[in-house]
């Protein structure tokens, strides 16, 4: 079974208020049939993982509605003497074109003149050729540092899925067998000719005869199905023939790594699933202002279409269209960053595959996705690691950012972190003394990559999706304006959901941020307010002063650590208090604070009774 979501259980200090409690977003459970958690063949390694189901328990990540086993996809594409023909076929195609890539790296080794720009080319082009799996395949690579070189992900970066379209008539064939009656009773118009075509569907644009609504209409291409469960199969045999070698050269199990890449894919061709993360995305942002997410229609939607609303905007990437269309590109960007972190930090349900065919800018400024294909989803446990992470970083505490390594699943426990503990700590304070200006997302994805060749890290597919994402988000970004800094969009969302929200345990993690070593950081605080600021322009923090005046009266030892910062070095720090008031101005609506002292006075006072009570009856020692 899988883990579906991890309890944290808060310590005093984190519980600033019982009425200050979110629910986490959910995590849904799935049960994986036990025959196929059983007969999962991956080669088991000591101390790593031999299952991809105890994989996800390790790295408290959640697939949405698993449909993959490894034992599955050999019974479908072995199903009888034809489709074994079919895939030993395959498999000949495939040996074939390796091999003639394979030559001629071997030749550029004899001759000790490899032309890498050209080898990388070829090694596109030979992907795209060999179908949707290899394009697919070649996607996840180029966000693979620990498998691919850096000059070849630069080149597979660039692999596209567009496809030519399959026949109208099977694509309409397909929707009524799917709606079950004539497709002119569910739709009143439909577009001949598709919209656009790729490897695993193509989308037409129709109207529905019930409600005169928009609506894009999306086909799975016929015949799909089992040409990816040929090639599933040949790669998990790859992965096995090349497992030690795996194993001793990047320090990872090939066969998970086929497990995962499966998974995703299988998880790409089923519309049902697509249609629930759809509705999920749809529920989130129901009623954002700035995020537009479109409608899902389950009565004209099946295993092989999907029916959602249709948007109608610019090209994210098009920055004459959206000026054009009198959308401020600056404001743009800023919601684009703020609704993707939302998406990773907040929800833990994350747009996996965010290029620019799927990012629209709509004419009153919102921000619109569309395809839901290729979406993830983080256990709370994994949201809570990788703000710790964070934290871990601002206070600088690179032995726990290593110990967050192992958490996430990026290391296998009980490795040594000793070693890498001054390579992160060396990526960090290049991080921290370039200026916002000067430093981006990408910078530290390079310098990671070359940690990850340098030691046994391996990039479980789930972060892989939000590297990714990340870096995929921030390059559209600097299509639109070059200058983009991801940082200083992102910097101000942290810091306001740290001073902000009242999830018992972010409130744990601003303590963390605030005391370093026992001390108060004024400093710290500060420039927290003020990043806030930057991003929201108008900060509300009436709620934190309230539930922070609450701990203060309940919690004997933060109020003892804020009385020491207040008389540190033999000094009243009258000047700190000053500045910090001023940053403060206006972040307190002191008629709101009136308010809820009034209306939970008595609550509080009992729990301030109770806490001096224990305290005065504590036995000394």
């Amino acid at each position: 079974a899988r883990v579906a979501s991890d309890r944290a259980v808060a310590s005093p200090r984190a519980a600033f208020s019982a009425r200050a409690r979110r629910v986490a977003p959910r995590v849904r459970a799935t049960i994986r049939p036990p025959s196929a958690m059983a007969q999962s063949d991956a080669v088991s390694v000591a101390g790593r993982p031999n299952s991809i189901d105890e994989l996800d328990m390790e790295r408290g990540a959640c697939v949405l509605a698993p449909k993959y086993s490894a034992t599955l996809v050999r019974a479908r594409a072995l199903d009888g003497p034809g489709e074994t023909v079919k895939t030993l076929a395959r498999g000949v195609e495939i040996v074939t074109a390796a091999g003639v890539f394979v030559s001629g790296l071997v030749l550029d080794n004899f001759r000790r003149t490899e032309d890498v720009v050209s080898r990388s080319e070829q090694l596109r082009v030979l992907l795209a050729e060999l179908g949707p799996s290899f394009v697919k395949a070649g996607q996840v690579l180029a966000n693979r540092p620990d498998i691919v070189r850096a000059d070849y992900m630069e080149q597979l970066t660039k692999l596209q899925d567009d496809v030519p379209p399959f026949p109208n008539s099977k694509a309409f064939d397909i929707m009524e067998q799917e709606l079950g009656r004539p497709i002119s009773e569910v739709y009143s118009e439909i577009s001949s000719e598709p919209i656009a075509a790729a490897s695993l569907g193509q989308v037409y644009r129709g109207r529905l005869r019930a409600t005169g609504e928009e609506v894009a209409i999306k086909v799975q291409r016929p015949g799909i199905e089992p040409i990816i469960y040929r090639d599933l199969v040949l790669f998990r045999a790859l992965a096995a023939f090349v497992n030690q070698v795996s194993m001793r050269r990047l320090g990872c199990n090939a066969q998970l790594i086929v497990d995962e890449f499966g998974e995703k894919l299988l998880e790409e061709l089923d519309y049902v699933q697509e249609g629930r993360n759809l509705a999920e995305f749809y529920n989130n942002f129901d009623g954002d202002p700035v995020v537009k997410i479109p409608k899902f229609y389950p009565q004209a939607s099946g295993a092989r279409m999907l029916t959602m609303e249709w948007i109608d905007g610019v090209r994210c990437t098009d920055p004459a269209g959206i000026r054009a269309a009198g959308v401020d590109v600056d404001n743009f960007i800023r919601v684009g960053v703020m609704s993707g972190l939302r998406q990773l930090l907040e929800f833990g349900l994350f747009h996996g595959d965010p290029h620019p065919g799927n990012i629209f800018a709509l004419k009153d400024g919102r921000i619109a996705y569309v395809d839901f294909g290729n979406v993830a989803q983080l256990s709370q446990k994994n949201k809570e690691v990788l703000i710790d992470a964070v934290v871990h970083a601002v206070n600088e505490d690179y032995d726990a950012m290593a110990g967050d390594f192992i958490r996430l699943g990026f290391l296998s426990p009980g490795t040594d972190v000793r070693p890498i503990v001054p390579a992160l700590e060396s990526i960090w304070q290049d991080a921290r003394t370039a200026s916002l200006s000067n430093f981006n997302f990408r910078t530290v994805t390079a310098a990671f990559n070359e940690l990850v060749y340098q030691y046994p890290i391996r990039i479980p597919e789930r972060f892989s999706l939000v590297i990714r994402s990340l870096l995929t988000q921030e390059g559209i970004c600097m299509t639109l304006k070059p200058e983009f800094r991801f940082l200083e969009v992102a910097y101000p969302y942290v810091a306001k959901r740290l001073l902000t929200d009242r999830d018992a345990r972010l409130r744990e993690r601003l303590i963390q941020v605030l005391f370093k070593q026992g001390k108060f950081q004024w400093t710290r605080l500060e420039n927290l307010v003020e990043l806030a600021q930057e991003g929201a322009g108008e900060l509300d923090l009436t709620d934190t002063v309230s539930d922070g005046a609450q701990l203060l009266v309940t919690d004997e030892t933060l109020r003892t650590q804020l009385i020491l910062a207040l008389t540190e070095d033999d000094r009243l720090h009258v000047d700190e208090v000053a500045r910090l008031l001023r940053v403060l101005q206006g972040g307190v609506k002191v008629d709101r604070l009136a308010q809820t002292a009034t209306t939970d006075g008595p609550a509080f006072l009992r729990k301030m009774a109770l806490s001096w009570s224990e305290s005065v009856l504590r036995p000394r020692t």
